[in-house]
């Protein structure tokens, strides 16, 4: 969105053209997702929501494998990000829809409780509608501005259209699901139907310290894998995170801006990874109310693994980040970190 700002002002043909490629859903239960409003409306500060999931049909209940959070100063200047652990342990609220009467669960459950439209069918958009309500919950942030929903399998096609991504690699990484040629990886035969956590056996693709200019298949497999890592799913967060900036830095690079073609190879394969709710304005309003957050800052939540007796039971957040949140709600996030500066992420 922010690559597209200042570039597609060109004709109103163009902007129509974009904002209508990218499917537009009310991910938030308030049906304000059609374009009504402008860009010059979207004031700051403002808080969107991100999440990531990997291809289901109809017939599954989705999961959401990252969720990402985005806060936009008033200024509207810079991007604050931070990451919300996959399985931590959060209240997840009752939702009427689906007649769910809330309860204690990982937080990537959200989605998957509220996703149930009957007949054994699931809607992604209205599982993002409970995972939304989840999030407002643990961090106090009373409404998202925007929300979007990334499909990896497109994920990796905006990444092919950007001629694949350069990022720094900060910790020897081993894949679980490839080998280094990034075929998939076979499986142990006993593991068939999905019933071993490891299932895989074979050579794996790895991934070493230093700086790499990562193909699509390899992006997307980097920033998946937590298992083996010291850290496990807050060191897959870091690794996204890190994405996420390169990716951004990438886009805004000049060759890429004002080259028309790749800029629209780039867009057109956005269009088809993501489902976006804008509040009411397009993403072309968002892409110009956004032109000038070109600098990111990367926050970690410091976290610690639960357990009832020996088993492991997810994840739960330090005391410390009530203050962050309430950072955000106030929009001091700036003023948070230069007193704690544990919360910023590693680059």
């Amino acid at each position: 969105m922010v690559t597209g700002g200042g570039a597609l002002v060109a004709t109103q043909v163009a902007v129509a053209r974009y904002a209508g490629a990218v499917d537009s859903k009310d991910l938030f239960g308030n049906a304000a997702a059609g374009a009504t409003k402008t860009s010059s409306t979207i004031k700051g500060p403002l808080n969107i929501l991100l999440v990531g999931i990997d291809p289901r049909d109809a017939n599954t209940a989705p999961l959401s494998d990252s969720i990402i959070v985005v806060h936009i100063p008033k200024d509207l200047n810079q991007a604050q990000i931070f990451s919300i652990p996959r399985d931590l342990r959060v209240e997840i609220p009752a939702f009427e829809k689906t007649g769910f009467q809330g309860g204690t669960a990982k937080i990537n459950a959200a989605m998957s409780y509220g996703s149930s439209v009957g007949n054994g069918k699931h809607d992604v958009a209205q599982g993002f509608e409970l995972l939304a309500k989840t999030v407002s919950q643990l961090t106090g942030i009373k409404k998202f501005d925007a929300g979007a929903i990334l499909n990896f399998n497109g994920f990796k096609d905006i990444v092919e259209a950007m001629d694949g991504v350069t990022m720094t690699i900060d910790q020897n990484v081993k894949s679980e699901h490839l080998q280094p040629n990034g075929k998939p990886r076979p499986r142990r035969p006993e593991c068939a139907d999905n019933s071993c956590d490891h299932p895989y056996i074979g050579p794996q693709k790895t991934y070493k310290k230093g700086t790499y200019h990562l193909e699509a298949w390899e992006a997307l497999d980097y920033v998946r894998q937590r298992y083996g890592l010291p850290r496990s799913d807050y060191d897959r967060q870091r690794h996204q995170q890190q994405f996420i900036k390169a990716m951004a830095e990438q886009a805004l690079s000049k060759n890429v801006v004002t080259n028309p073609i790749k800029l629209d190879q780039i867009l057109r394969a956005a269009g088809d990874a993501l489902i976006f709710d804008g509040n009411g304005h397009n993403i072309i309003d968002w892409a110009l109310a956004l032109r000038g957050a070109r600098d990111m800052t990367l926050v970690k939540l410091p976290g610690k693994s639960l357990f009832e007796g020996k088993q492991y039971i997810g994840e739960g957040l330090d005391e410390s980040a009530g203050g962050f949140f309430e950072s955000v709600g106030d929009d001091s996030i700036s003023t948070f970190l230069i007193d704690h500066p544990a919360f910023l992420q590693e680059l």
